[in-house]
């Protein structure tokens, strides 16, 4: 699955770099205050002034293209620090102002080389976490992996929270960039209606799966991504993995049953379904007997969704998002 275009950043350097053009990538690598952008907010600049992405809402992406052009032209990369004003962070919709850190790599041989930019977009075309680590005083790079030994036990917990930031030598910058998140929504009833918007608004590419004609109709879900098919027809090609998250709201066994067997022999980071305490154990029974043992069944939330005492769809779509956040950010 694609990314969207906004999140196309290292993607649209390469291609700017690859048509001659010249490229450079400005990362916010710290902050203090209330910083407009988040730490890892990447800007692509082109050596003719495109720009794509954004480190800073707007506040100082004049100051940052000009030194990226500079940086495109002299080949250094540099670290920038900058201060936000209260009115210029109240521009961009926040209360009051920060200081910002910003990295601007050149895309070439003496910077971010090629080579090195197009094994972090395959990474990511591939779903498969990259973890890009620079250091900012000797300006050494690599792609590595939650394994690092050099880094010990300082990225795995990044990766989890998708938390980029400097390691504990205050110089080496580790930027994570984790897969798209994504939802796979088995039987497309009332509850899944508000779900799915719920879902989108959190960053996750949604698929709704049901097989029944009736039910998974635009009408009842314009613009969402609907598959007509029994879910152990989809789900394996579907790609299930540490970045996806599996709710099973059909309560019909069979059309949810091969979608938590599905999930249960993946790496799914959450699998949530829908049903009462009484259902759930007949499904437990059921899921015994094709052959999964307590350990694997444990992953299993279900009730689905945290405990709110939800009642109408909204709200027990409300509960779903909230465990299934819950569990992405905290394990």
């Amino acid at each position: 699955m694609t990314r969207a275009e906004h999140d196309r950043i290292p993607e649209t350097a390469l291609a700017w770099h690859r048509a001659g053009k010249g490229a450079a990538l400005a990362t916010v690598v710290q902050t203090w205050g209330s910083a407009p952008r988040p730490v890892g907010s990447q800007l692509a600049i082109s050596g003719e002034g495109e720009i794509a992405g954004s480190v800073s809402g707007g506040c100082v992406e004049g100051a940052v293209v000009v030194e990226a052009l500079e940086a495109v032209e002299d080949g250094r990369a540099r670290v920038l620090e900058y201060g936000v004003s209260d009115d210029e962070a109240f521009a961009v919709g926040l209360a009051c102002g920060g200081v910002i850190k910003v990295m601007v790599e050149p895309v070439g041989p003496a910077g971010l080389t090629e080579h090195l930019l197009a094994d972090l977009v395959a990474r990511r075309e591939g779903r498969a976490p990259a973890i890009y680590v620079v250091d900012t005083e000797t300006w050494d790079r690599r792609l590595t992996d939650a394994d690092d030994p050099a880094l010990g036990d300082q990225i795995a917990p990044r990766v989890r929270a998708d938390k980029s930031g400097f390691a504990d030598d205050g110089r080496t910058f580790i930027a994570v960039h984790n897969p798209p998140l994504r939802m796979a929504v088995i039987g497309a009833v009332h509850i899944a209606q508000p779900l799915l918007q719920m879902a989108r608004l959190s960053g996750y590419d949604v698929t709704l799966i049901d097989p029944r004609p009736a039910f998974a109709t635009g009408s009842r879900f314009p613009g969402e991504t609907l598959v007509e098919e029994y879910p152990d027809d989809v789900l394996p090609g579907y790609g299930l993995d540490a970045r996806t998250a599996v709710v099973t709201l059909s309560h019909d066994p069979k059309i949810d049953d091969p979608a938590i067997v599905e999930a249960l022999r993946a790496d799914v980071f959450y699998l949530g379904c829908l049903g009462s305490t009484r259902t759930h154990a007949k499904r437990i029974r059921r899921l015994e007997e094709a052959g999964f043992n307590a350990d694997a069944l444990a992953r299993i939330h279900a009730p689905v969704g945290l405990d709110i005492g939800a009642k109408s769809p909204a709200e027990i779509a409300i509960a779903i998002m909230a465990e299934i956040t819950q569990t992405l950010r905290q394990g």
